[in-house]
């Protein structure tokens, strides 16, 4: 596992030198984008939603939230059909999007919430591009100990089980910051990464 750590370039943690690995072709076809993110739990969401909205608006993408796809005449009075009929609603709006923009953040502990992790994969597997979120730099081992010490051993390479923390310079699973474009702040700083990377393949097409 030692020698595989040293293998893997270290990229820089704020995203500012990571490629845009998922398919930079398809950048100039990008109108519409997925919000994924566990901003659906808030007790705002559906204001939450529409300032996400209004911000992809202000940079000429469309925004997709996953409530918009949730009409409250749906519920069944079963909360398993209703689950199948949001989780089929959700990948309705998924297949729609040309990209997704998703809040990466930890959620309920030191990992992104697991419904986002989904979508990300879905999204990355149908070759959509995905620019993912997180509010401050540095790996995920480093990134759990400034907010999670808790979850800490003594020794500071594993937690406090003993299972080793993932250390290869990147602020989320390999599994998830590989694949996407990870940004270092807020939804707007995601989506002016966006809009540059989109102006600038324009430039060169």
């Amino acid at each position: 596992m030692d020698r595989l750590r040293r293998s893997v370039t270290r990229r820089p943690a704020d995203g500012q030198g990571q490629s845009t690995l998922p398919a930079l072709r398809l950048l100039p076809m990008i109108q519409s984008l997925y919000l994924a993110g566990p901003d659906i739990f808030r007790p705002d969401a559906a204001a939450r939603g529409e300032q996400l909205k209004a911000l992809c608006a202000r940079h000429g993408f469309e925004g997709l939230f996953p409530l918009d796809a949730q009409v409250a005449g749906h519920a069944t009075g079963d909360p398993l059909e209703t689950a199948r009929w949001i989780y089929r609603a959700d990948i309705g709006l998924l297949d729609a999007a040309d990209a997704v923009l998703a809040n990466l953040d930890f959620f309920r502990g030191a990992e992104p919430d697991s419904g986002t992790c989904f979508e990300v994969g879905y999204a990355i597997a149908r070759g959509k591009p995905v620019y993912g979120y997180v509010p401050e730099g540095g790996s995920l081992a480093e990134r759990i100990r400034r907010r999670c010490p808790e979850y800490l051993g003594e020794d500071a390479g594993n937690d406090m089980q003993g299972w080793q923390l993932e250390e290869f310079g990147l602020p989320l699973n390999l599994m998830l910051a590989v694949p996407c474009v990870m940004v270092v702040g807020d939804a707007e700083a995601a989506l002016q990464r966006l809009r540059r990377d989109l102006d600038a393949r324009h430039r060169v097409a």
